[in-house]
């Protein structure tokens, strides 16, 4: 099963594939949504938005993804899924026009969370915010599978 880097890695760093595969060897795009955690289907819509992210197309569409393919699809999520940037902003810090902002800045915490009567960390905040938008982009994408049919 293919490792991926822990959510306060690098945020450059591709996930690293443990499938007996040498390191810069081509991945289907069932590995690498595999290896991200995301569905298929996103990478392909990604492909769309993001025009430098362009893995090989083979007979019959399939899609082989270089190593500098993943690192790439791994910056993309790193930025849209727990860094908050929208499509265009994580367009724009990709293509390196400056000034690009995250879609949503965490709101202060005013109130205390927790029983013990302290403010939880920030960043468990945040972590179980982006836990809670993985799932509700998953039922979305499902939803909208379902709507297709």
């Amino acid at each position: 099963m293919p490792a991926v880097d822990s959510p306060g890695s690098a945020p450059n760093t591709a996930p690293a594939f443990q499938d007996g595969k040498a390191p810069d060897a081509l991945r289907t795009i069932g590995e690498v949504a595999k290896a991200l955690g995301l569905k298929q289907h996103v990478l392909r819509y990604w492909e769309e938005q993001f025009p430098m992210l362009r893995p090989l197309t083979r007979a019959g569409g399939r899609r082989y993804y270089r190593p500098e393919d993943v690192a790439l699809v791994a910056r993309i999520d790193q930025l849209l899924h727990r860094e908050g940037y929208t499509i265009r902003g994580a367009l724009q810090a990709l293509s390196g026009k400056g000034g690009a902002k995250p879609a949503v800045a965490p709101a202060p915490v005013s109130e205390p969370a927790t029983s013990a009567g302290t403010m939880p960390a920030e960043d468990e905040i945040i972590s179980a915010l982006r836990v809670l938008r993985r799932h509700l982009e998953t039922i979305r994408g499902g939803l909208a599978a379902a709507l297709e049919d």
